[in-house]
């Protein structure tokens, strides 16, 4: 009975089906399913499939925003879940995630917010046209490990080189990764700033989230 609905978890993330997913994520409650077993043996098995079918061609990016749909859906139910028991997630670093300022594109960044969290980070997103000083307090105020930066013009990508010198001129910068991305970013613009990785899409996100933590 338990896998029947972890796998019905799974499927609703795949079909991208918001109400379904909320809807299981009651059902688990009610159960006395424990909510990190349902996250992570339910919801996060759906949505890395998707990442993974994705990656091959076999999904779309309308595909990937439904799939984070359906698991903000499940996880605005789980949560609290987690916070009564006293559980947590175990976490592969924490992220501050923002669209740079000057620049108002999101769904990417979203995106990129559900499948980071989905594999096991902890992530801050402060959402788009953030400026920059309000990142760096951001940095300080959570301990973050990465600072992940999106920017969809090629007129706002100056703000991401400004974030990587306002966390050296910070003193963070030697503790903080800095990954960027947005259509216009490329391996030499990575480079070009002094950046520590960049993802063509939200599955390579995370996988240079990864690399750049040795994980």
């Amino acid at each position: 009975m338990k896998q029947d609905l972890l796998d019905a978890m799974a499927r609703s993330v795949i079909d991208g089906d918001v109400s379904a997913a909320a809807d299981l994520a009651r059902q688990a409650v009610a159960a006395d399913i424990n909510p990190l077993e349902a996250i992570n043996g339910g919801y996060v098995a759906g949505i890395t499939q998707v990442g993974e079918r994705y990656g091959c061609g076999e999904a779309f990016v309308p595909d990937l925003v439904l799939a984070g749909a359906a698991m903000q859906a499940a996880m605005s139910v789980l949560e609290p879940e987690l916070a009564k028991s006293g559980s947590q997630r175990e976490t592969l670093g924490v992220v501050v995630l923002a669209t740079v300022k000057g620049d108002i594109h999101d769904i990417g960044k979203n995106i990129v917010g559900t499948m980071l969290s989905a594999s096991g980070f902890t992530v801050h997103d402060l959402g788009a046209d953030v400026p920059t000083d309000r990142i760096i307090d951001k940095v300080r105020e959570v301990g973050a490990d990465i600072v992940a930066v999106s920017a969809l013009l090629t007129t706002t990508m100056v703000e991401q080189e400004r974030v990587v010198q306002a966390l050296e001129e910070a003193g963070l910068r030697e503790a903080v990764k800095v990954i960027v991305g947005g259509a216009p970013v490329t391996g030499q613009w990575v480079e070009s700033i002094g950046a520590d990785g960049f993802g063509e899409d939200a599955v390579g996100a995370v996988a240079a989230a990864r690399n750049a933590l040795g994980r």
